[in-house]
């Protein structure tokens, strides 16, 4: 079976872009608007007074207005002060220079804000909560995947309702970057049931079939990375897609419907890559359809796409000869010949000539093989020599040819039955000609 599997471009699934929320920093005024609005609570914790609340609103209009530096120094003098502020004035300073540093994508700074905001006792728990699933997605977003899943496990352990597909989503990305797969298989197809059973209808983002795939990939289960694939087709219709599908149904051994989706995504111009021209008409070629495979070969290098390098050219001469277009062929295995430092090529091109009865061509291009060298059957060029030197009554060159055949063992057997029969054809000619000569 031909490996065809490098036409998806597999190494995708390793290297996957994985959607990061952004962190929903949650400001000082949302806080206590919340709380105003009868937002319940399950701890008992210290209010947050209004000068307090003054100073630190302050800060946060001088952010708003992109006076970073200014908002800084506001907060740093309320933080003067911190001896004489209760745990929640405490976790809501530390709130706002987490969102000031966040705003201006000081992200290490944020996250150690975060750190200082759950560390503070007792605190609202739907706002240590929020917190920390901020650090869960800042510390994703800098690669710290341990401390994403321990973020959301804390904040697991505070969630007194049902778990949203989101912090599924999250712990999975988390966990797969960790090499975690099988967790990681858990959570995406949690996040994705209860995406499609959602009383809302709900429909799954593009990212979380990207990562499900992913990790199905890595766990080596290409069925299920079929499956996931042929979702994606019918609901995102996207090129990558299709040419992923038909990889992978070369994987698991579909080359029917491998070659019908491929050749389906050619026909509507998906198919633009040199990679997957070449693999496509590879594909043709395995099937039996070698002259699609020229033409394919053929439109790429009209295109600029693919290369005329040595190894399109030959493969495109071999399709042609297949194809049993020896007129199309020749030119282009001449083509690669010239670039081929071994005689390989020009022994193929002296076939094709031969059985195109062109024989002095084939002389021509049999000799270049023998002097080329590096032939993995040295006796062809000599057997083909012999042919065409008997097709031009050349008996003696012929024999002499088919003599040096006959030093090699692989095509010493051929050699001696075409020497009989060149011999025997020489000695008849002979004898007509003396018969001429009597008369």
């Amino acid at each position: 079976m031909m490996n065809l599997r490098h036409i998806s471009n597999i190494v995708v699934f390793a290297s996957i872009t994985l959607g990061i929320y952004s962190a929903p920093v949650v400001t000082g005024q949302q806080w206590v608007l919340a709380q105003e609005s009868g937002e319940q609570q399950t701890r008992r914790t210290p209010a947050l007074r209004s000068k307090v609340y003054e100073q630190l609103s302050r800060a946060q209009s001088l952010a708003d207005e992109g006076k970073t530096q200014e908002a800084l120094n506001a907060l740093a003098m309320v933080e003067e002060r911190a001896s004489s502020m209760n745990s929640y004035e405490l976790a809501m300073m530390y709130n706002f220079y987490g969102f000031i540093h966040y705003n201006v994508e000081n992200f290490e700074d944020a996250i150690a804000s975060f750190e200082k905001v759950i560390a503070q006792q007792p605190i609202p728990a739907s706002f240590e909560q929020s917190t920390l699933f901020s650090l869960a997605q800042l510390n994703m977003m800098r690669g710290n995947y341990n401390k994403t899943v321990e973020y959301l496990e804390r904040w697991e352990s505070l969630n007194e309702g049902v778990v949203p597909a989101k912090t599924h989503v999250l712990k999975a990305q988390a966990m797969y970057q960790q090499k975690n797969y099988q967790d990681a298989l858990g959570y995406i197809e949690a996040a994705i049931d209860a995406q499609l059973n959602s009383e809302q209808g709900f429909t799954v983002p593009e990212n979380w079939y990207v990562l499900q795939r992913a990790i199905y990939y890595e766990l080596k289960m290409p069925e299920k990375v079929v499956e996931v694939l042929e979702t994606m087709v019918r609901l995102f219709d996207e090129p990558k897609y299709w040419i992923q599908l038909g990889g992978m149904y070369g994987e698991i051994g579909e080359e029917k419907k491998q070659l019908a989706v491929l050749e389906t995504a050619n026909q509507r111009g998906f198919i633009t890559s040199a990679s997957d021209m070449f693999n496509l008409a590879q594909l043709y070629y395995y099937h039996q359809a070698p002259y699609k495979s020229a033409k394919m070969m053929e439109m790429g290098m009209e295109q600029g796409v693919l290369e005329r390098n040595l190894r399109n050219l030959k493969f495109l001469a071999q399709s042609w000869s297949l194809a049993k277009e020896n007129d199309k062929a020749v030119p282009v295995m001449r083509q690669a010949a010239a670039l081929s430092e071994d005689g390989q090529l020009d022994a193929q091109l002296a076939q094709i000539l031969l059985n195109m009865e062109k024989y002095d061509e084939a002389i021509v291009a049999a000799s270049n093989a023998i002097d080329k060298g590096g032939l993995r059957n040295a006796g062809i060029p000599h057997l083909i020599l012999g042919m065409a030197y008997y097709n031009k009554r050349r008996f003696n060159d012929a024999l002499n040819e088919l003599a040096n055949a006959e030093n090699f063992e692989r095509s010493r057997g051929v050699a001696r039955q075409w020497e009989k029969f060149v011999l025997a054809e020489k000695q008849s000619s002979e004898r007509q000609r003396v018969e001429v000569a009597s008369d």
